[in-house]
């Protein structure tokens, strides 16, 4: 759907996490996770961004700070009217 690269930070039992990757999952978005509980090397990354926090996804260029779903969807340039959208309703087969 979206060209862009999108990479997540996040961190063991986080429900906002959890959160992102659902939804970037069901809007079909390639995206990387880099998990900072398991892997020091992205713990120090995303200090380095000066971001304690997770989630932080970062698309292209722009970053998204917890999981604000309205901004993911802008940035990503999902419409509104895509949500409303029932995929299985137009299967027509």
């Amino acid at each position: 759907m979206s060209n862009a690269k999108v990479v997540v930070y996040t961190s063991q039992n986080c429900a906002q996490c959890d959160q992102v990757l659902a939804k970037l999952s069901e809007w079909d978005i390639d995206y990387e996770e880099r998990n900072v509980s398991e892997n020091r090397a992205h713990f120090k990354e995303l200090q380095s961004k000066r971001i304690y926090g997770t989630p932080a996804t970062f698309i292209d260029d722009e970053k998204i700070l917890g999981f604000q779903e309205r901004k993911l969807k802008r940035t990503l340039g999902i419409s509104y009217e895509e949500r409303f959208l029932d995929k299985d309703a137009m299967n027509f087969s």
